[in-house]
């Protein structure tokens, strides 16, 4: 994934099936990690995540 914006499109893809897998989660950290900082666009977004899980909203998935 090393488009700007990567991780807003995961979260978009979280909110849309409304569960955060481990595969997800996982790619979310990747391109946080090669990124080395986090966009304005990709902070509201993991922002936006975090409120929509503590509301209960998006379920997180375990792994197997």
């Amino acid at each position: 994934m090393k488009a700007p914006g990567a991780i807003r499109r995961l979260v978009e893809k979280v909110l849309y099936i409304r569960q955060l897998t481990p595969e997800i989660e996982n790619e979310i950290n990747t391109e946080l990690t090669r990124l080395g900082y986090i966009s304005d666009v990709d902070y509201e977004a993991l922002e936006l995540l975090m409120d929509e899980m503590d509301a209960g909203r998006i379920r997180l998935v375990p792994s197997p």
